[in-house]
C-alpha cells in the first residue's frame, strides 16, 4: 500500500468519530414520531409468578360453572389464567410469561373476590379497568346480638332487597347512596361490596360503618352528601368552609333498663357449705330407715292430705260465686235532722245558762228566762167552731 492510502483511511477515521457527543440525537431527527408509544419487546417482563385463591359458598357454583367461560376470555386478553376448582370450592388465579402488566393479577385477585360474594360477572370484570376500585367492607363483628345486626342491616338493604333503598316518599331517593357516591354497592350476608372511586368508597364506608353502629341512620347521611353536591355546584361557595350549611343531628338517648348491680360478698378462701342431699335429708328425718310399705304409705296419706286442701279450696272459690252482696244500711234523713235540731237546742240552753249567771249579779236583764220562753213553743188555744 502506498503511503498516500493509508493517510486517506486515517482522515475518514478521524471525521468519523470526532467526538463521543457528535452521535445522532433521536429528537433531532424530524422524521420520528416522538409521541409514539413503542410496546415493549417480547421478553419476559416479570421474573416470578404469582398466584391468587379464594374460596366460594356452595351456593354459587353453578352460577360460576356457567360464567366461567367469559371470565377465562376476559383474563386471557391480560395473559392471565385462571382455575376453577369444583371439589375444593375455590377460584386460582396466577401470572404467565406473557403477562406484561405487574399491577393486573391485583386486580384479578379482587375480581375473583367479587365473584365469591356475589357480585354479577359483568359488574365484577369491571374492576380490570384502572379507573375503578372495590372495597369489601366487613360487617359480621361489629354488631354482638343476631337480631340487632338483622336490623341494622336492613337499613342498608332497604324494602323489596333493593340495595341502599330508604323508606321515603321520593322514588328517585330508592338507590340514594349509589347515585351520591358513583358506587356500586351490594350487601350479602356479613360483608358489604362497593366499587367505584377512591373518593366514593370511603364515602360508603363511613356509612356503612356509622350504621351498623348505631352511630346515624343512613337517611341523615344522604341529606348531608345531597347539600355537599349542591354547595359543590355553587362556585362562590366551592372554597369555602361549609360547616354552616351542614346539619349537625343529636343522637337522642333512649331510657335502658338499669342494670342491677350485684353486691359484692366478702372473699373467703374457704368454699361455701355443700348443700345436704336427698340421702341426708332422708337419715335426718328418719324416712331412710322405714319400709318401702311405710314409704308408700306415707306418701299415700300426704298426697291425699294435698287433695282434700286443694278440694276445700276450690269449693271456697265456688261457694264466693253464690254469696249474696252485703246491703247498704239506709238512714233516716229526717230522723238526722230532728236529733241534729234537739241537740243544737240543748246546747243553746246550757250557754244561755252560763250567761244568764253572770249577768245577774250586775241587775240586768236575766236573759236565761228570754231564752227558754223564746225556745218553747207557743201552745195555740183550740179554736171552737161553732
Amino acid at each position: 500500500m502506498d503511503a498516500s492510502e493509508i493517510k486517506d483511511n486515517n482522515t475518514e477515521e478521524r471525521k468519523k468519530h470526532k467526538g463521543k457527543h457528535d452521535k445522532e440525537k433521536p429528537w433531532e431527527d424530524l422524521g420520528r414520531d416522538h409521541w409514539m408509544i413503542e410496546p415493549p419487546p417480547d421478553k419476559e417482563c416479570l421474573l416470578a409468578v404469582s398466584t391468587f385463591s379464594t374460596l366460594f359458598p356452595q351456593y354459587r357454583e353453578t352460577y360460576l360453572k356457567e360464567v366461567w367461560p367469559q371470565v377465562k376470555s376476559a383474563l386471557k386478553q391480560h395473559a392471565i389464567t385462571c382455575e376453577l376448582d369444583l371439589v375444593k370450592g375455590s377460584m386460582t388465579v396466577s401470572t404467565t410469561r406473557k403477562t406484561k402488566d405487574p399491577y393486573i393479577i391485583v386486580k384479578c385477585r379482587d375480581m375473583i373476590k367479587l365473584l365469591s360474594r356475589s357480585v354479577p360477572v359483568l359488574q365484577a370484570l369491571k374492576i380490570l379497568n384502572d379507573e375503578m376500585q372495590c372495597d369489601i367492607i366487613k360487617i359480621g363483628g361489629l354488631v354482638r346480638k343476631k337480631d340487632k345486626f338483622v336490623k341494622r342491616r336492613q337499613r342498608l338493604i332497604g324494602p323489596d332487597s333493593s340495595t341502599l333503598k330508604v323508606c321515603i316518599s321520593l322514588n328517585w331517593l330508592g338507590q340514594a347512596l349509589e347515585i351520591l357516591t358513583h358506587c356500586y354497592i351490594l350487601v350479602q350476608g356479613n360483608s358489604v361490596s362497593a366499587m367505584g372511586s377512591f373518593k366514593g368508597l370511603k364515602q360508603v364506608r363511613r356509612i356503612v360503618e356509622e350504621c351498623m353502629l348505631n352511630k346515624m341512620h343512613p337517611l341523615y347521611n344522604i341529606k348531608v352528601l345531597m347539600l355537599r353536591r349542591d354547595l359543590a355546584s355553587n362556585p362562590e361557595l366551592a372554597n369555602e368552609n361549609w360547616d354552616r350549611f351542614l346539619p349537625k343531628f343529636k343522637k337522642k338517648n333512649v331510657q335502658q333498663k338499669k342494670v342491677k348491680s350485684k353486691e359484692k360478698k366478702e372473699y373467703t378462701p374457704f368454699p361455701p357449705p355443700q348443700p345436704p342431699s336427698k340421702i341426708d335429708m332422708q337419715l335426718e328425718s328418719g324416712e331412710y330407715f322405714l319400709s318401702d310399705k311405710k314409704k308408700s304409705a306415707k306418701k299415700w296419706q300426704e298426697r291425699q292430705e294435698k287433695q282434700a286442701e286443694k278440694n276445700a279450696e276450690n269449693k271456697r272459690k265456688r261457694e264466693e260465686a253464690f254469696k249474696a252482696p252485703e246491703e247498704a244500711q239506709v238512714q233516716d234523713d229526717d230522723k238526722n235532722h230532728k236529733d241534729d235540731i234537739v241537740a243544737m237546742a240543748a246546747s243553746l240552753k246550757n250557754k244561755a245558762k252560763e250567761f244568764g249567771n253572770r249577768k245577774s249579779a250586775t241587775g240586768e236583764i236575766d236573759a236565761e228566762m228570754y231564752i227558754a220562753a223564746s225556745g218553747q213553743s207557743s201552745k195555740k188555744k183550740p179554736k171552737n167552731k161553732n
